[in-house]
């Protein structure tokens, strides 16, 4: 591995551990709300985890998922290739999560509408433990790729 691609890996996994530190604070923020009663400062948190849902899932599978790939000598390919090689490295237990994590992700850019968001604030509740236990497993498989 060149010395550059090593710290833009290491600059990476900085970003990646950061902003999966900032996504579960804000879950745990708003686990207790109730989605359909929220008021103006449950709303507030639920804005602060969708939008650390979005930029932890871009983190992952448009900056690590394809720095992985790079280092293995994959070829580039679709986002859902890339998606799909992540799950049989055993980085992911599921590519089909994965591809939803990334639908939710533009819908989160998109809607306006309050029933819709209800059911996005109840997609991202549900889908943010799968985006945080990846750096652990992703670490383990750089940290093993290096020795």
């Amino acid at each position: 591995m060149t010395k550059d691609k090593r710290q833009l890996l290491e600059k990476q996994l900085q970003q990646m551990h950061k902003a999966a530190s900032g996504l579960e604070w804000s879950l745990q923020r708003c686990q207790s709300l109730t989605i359909d009663a929220l008021d103006a400062e449950g709303e507030e948190k639920f804005e602060t985890l969708t939008a650390r849902f979005a930029r932890m899932s871009d983190i992952l599978i448009q900056k690590i998922f394809r720095l992985v790939d790079e280092l293995d000598l994959e070829s580039p390919g679709t986002v859902r290739d890339r998606i799909n090689r992540t799950e049989k490295k055993g980085l992911i237990d599921s590519a089909r999560d994965f591809i939803v994590i990334r639908e939710l992700r533009n819908a989160i850019a998109h809607e306006y509408e309050e029933e819709a968001l209800a059911n996005i604030h109840r997609e991202v509740l549900r889908l943010t433990p799968l985006l945080l236990i990846c750096p652990a497993r992703i670490q383990h498989y750089i940290d093993r790729s290096r020795t």
